[in-house]
């Protein structure tokens, strides 16, 4: 009996798809990747290049240009086409030309036939996330944005440096919006399972200059340090999206900040936001809700709020 192939297609064939095809290539997460793009001779191209790719990796994973009817049988859509921001402004600031690209998109996707999950990275990815579930029809399970996944990775790698560990021995999430609103759940936060917060008290002297107030503008403001430098981020979102996806294809139910749908979790309903959930192969298997302190539940509330304004002001537009 034949093994299933695992078919992964990638809208947009720009730095982020191309880093996250990359990503999924060298980890041998799919066996087929498909990148779709308006510039059908740029994704043709970025196909090439990434099927000489082959030679120096364990396993083969096929990579061509296709159309939006090769999304049919995928398991899993990745969504990066998008708007771009521009210099001075925010992820919102786009979010009415976002809306009309996602529409379109989405729509073409499920004219296929598609019926696998979408992986969402285009911004503003909260409100992207939303308009996708409500275009395509799927279930809230099966539309999962990047969120804070990337963020969270962010946060870890300035603790790692601070208290000179490895990050994968950091836990702790960046949650609500993937954007100026976000804000770092620092009563979960833990290092070797120890509470952050107790470790600071517990040795003041050895740290008497943290700040974690600063260490959460940074988090929020990696992005943009690296958007001034050289105008855009994407081998941390690629892997993001490639680590995501790896979660699904391979049932890992690891658990990841992404961007989903809540349903009456954390008090909130019919917004999108970023929440620590259980990834496997059905999507997100379940969310996690943790028992945050009045200033985080005010925090989280403030973020909600801030991407129904989003949503609201696409409303008014239409």
């Amino acid at each position: 009996m034949g093994r299933k192939n695992r078919k992964v297609a990638i809208i947009g064939s720009g730095l982020v798809g191309s880093s996250c095809a990359y990503a999924m290539i060298n980890q041998s997460i799919c066996d087929e990747i498909v990148i779709i793009s308006r510039n059908h001779e740029h994704a043709l191209a970025q196909a090439l290049d990434l099927s000489h790719c082959a030679d120096f990796t364990s396993t083969r994973t096929r990579v061509r240009a296709g159309f939006y009817s090769d999304c049919s049988d995928a398991d899993i859509v990745v969504l990066t086409a998008g708007a771009n921001v521009k210099a001075g402004q925010t992820r919102m600031d786009i979010i009415a030309d976002a809306a009309s690209i996602t529409r379109e998109v989405v729509t073409a996707v499920m004219a296929s036939g598609f019926d696998g999950i979408f992986v969402v990275a285009s911004n503003p990815v909260d409100v992207v996330t939303l308009i996708t579930a409500q275009v395509s029809g799927l279930p809230r399970h099966r539309v999962i944005g990047t969120g804070t996944s990337i963020d969270s990775a962010r946060l870890k790698t300035l603790l790692a440096d601070v208290f000179q560990v490895d990050p994968r021995s950091v836990h702790g999430y960046a949650m609500g919006e993937h954007g100026e609103s976000q804000f770092v759940a620092w009563s979960h936060v833990t290092i070797g399972g120890k509470p952050i917060l107790h470790i600071i008290e517990e040795h003041k002297l050895r740290f008497p200059d943290l700040d974690l107030n600063d260490i959460a503008r940074k988090t929020k403001d990696a992005g943009w340090e690296i958007f001034t430098r050289k105008g855009s981020t994407q081998f941390g979102i690629g892997s993001a999206i490639a680590y995501i996806t790896r979660s699904i294809l391979n049932d890992d139910h690891r658990i990841i900040a992404v961007s989903a749908i809540l349903d009456g979790e954390y008090g909130q309903s019919d917004v999108c936001v970023g929440v620590p959930a259980i990834i496997g192969d059905g999507g997100i298997e379940e969310l996690i809700e943790f028992n945050l302190s009045d200033d985080e539940k005010a925090s989280f509330e403030r973020s909600c709020d801030m991407i129904r304004t989003g949503l609201n002001s696409i409303t008014m537009l239409s």
